[in-house]
């Protein structure tokens, strides 16, 4: 029993180390995915970018604004006019946590009654955390520095019961009550999605190969972009039909409401939808057999988990993790979700992430038709 046991293992052994290819996947993804992680994953977020409308410019303001970036959580990336430029900047993306300070702050101030507008986005779940709970902290601490200053320029005894003469009215945007399904699903929609587009067409020309069945197609007429369009479509139905679905069980299920355009988060669906195909279609075209494929998967569903923002925020991430992150449409389509789930807002604010994706797109249908040309000669 144990030589026919041992002659299996020696088999399975030989077949491995002959297809060097994926032994080769098989060996190096824990090690990517290591180095990967133990950059991204950051549940401790600093360096908030924050953009800022200080309407009184005097000291005081000042002497506000400083302590909040020399906490270490917050880092000004913009100065806006008002309010209302401030929300537009946390809507397009910009910046996630706003500070807006009154023209007559420096007279409240004074008298004791001063008080700070800070604006945090509600759509992601670590910087909400890390922000209000930082703005706090740091708005009970200078209240407690302006109240401490005033007694001993009075002259007066330190423990006579300051009395905060600083308010800071926190208050998040899209999720008030921070509820932690309004932050899940929009991002989870967008992840779902690419996964299974790129399971559904990962082993189309790979599965062609391996059946001998390609070179039956290939004396046929049909061009390589053909090819890769007819395996592309019959799978965008199967994936639209299942974005239909997860949006529908997040709204009417678990009441997640639906604040934009319905036919325009249809529509940008639908190109980030041909993004995944196409990106499964490259992993096809360079895979030897269906057992590499599904390695490449793993690795690729797994690196945009962490580094597609779908979970922690990207602006927490070095530069180079951030370019790694780039190569996977979840990254684009995260915040296009969020925005239009979320936060309602339209295609003039998310002009951006909408040209990378269609960007994106005609780059993968390239590389798709490029590798499989090659690997044809």
């Amino acid at each position: 029993m144990f030589q026919r046991i041992l002659a299996i293992i020696q088999k399975e052994f030989s077949q491995a180390l002959r297809d060097r290819s994926t032994l080769a996947v098989m060996l190096t993804m824990p090690l990517i995915q290591l180095i990967l992680f133990g950059y991204a994953i950051n549940t401790n977020v600093r360096n908030i970018p924050t953009v800022v409308a200080d309407q009184s410019l005097d000291e005081g303001s000042r002497n506000f604004i400083n302590a909040m970036v020399d906490s270490g959580y917050f880092q000004v990336v913009g100065w806006r006019a008002n309010q209302s430029d401030v929300i537009r900047a946390i809507d397009a993306g910009q910046a996630s946590v706003g500070i807006v300070i009154p023209p007559d702050y420096g007279e409240h101030l004074i008298q004791r009654d001063a008080q700070v507008l800070v604006l945090v986005d509600g759509s992601d779940y670590f910087t909400s955390q890390s922000a209000y709970s930082a703005a706090n902290a740091i708005g009970v601490a200078e209240a407690t520095q302006i109240v401490l200053a005033q007694v001993n320029q009075a002259g007066q005894l330190a423990n006579t019961g300051p009395v905060p003469s600083l308010e800071t009215d926190l208050r998040i945007l899209y999720n008030p009550d921070m509820k932690d399904l309004w932050f899940i699903i929009p991002g989870l929609a967008a992840m779902l999605l690419q996964t299974q587009t790129i399971v559904l067409t990962a082993a189309a020309v790979v599965r062609e190969r391996e059946l001998g069945t390609i070179e039956q197609i290939l004396v046929t007429p049909i061009r390589p972009m053909e090819l890769m369009l007819g395996k592309i479509v019959p799978n965008l139905g199967i994936a639209m039909f299942n974005m239909f679905t997860v949006i529908g069980l997040g709204v009417f299920l678990f009441h997640v409401p639906f604040q934009g355009s319905i036919l325009l988060f249809i529509g940008l669906a639908f190109v980030y939808v041909f993004n995944g195909l196409g990106l499964g279609l490259v992993i096809s075209t360079v895979s030897d057999n269906q057992r590499q494929a599904q390695q490449l998967i793993l690795l690729f569903t797994m690196v945009a988990l962490v580094l597609g923002g779908f979970i922690f925020p990207r602006y927490t991430m070095p530069l180079a993790i951030r370019l790694v992150g780039d190569l996977f449409p979840v990254t684009y389509f995260v915040p296009i979700s969020r925005g239009i789930i979320t936060k309602g807002i339209g295609l003039q604010t998310l002009g951006n992430e909408v040209l990378s994706l269609l960007a994106y797109l005609l780059v993968v249908l390239f590389l798709a038709v490029r590798t499989f040309r090659e690997r044809l000669e």
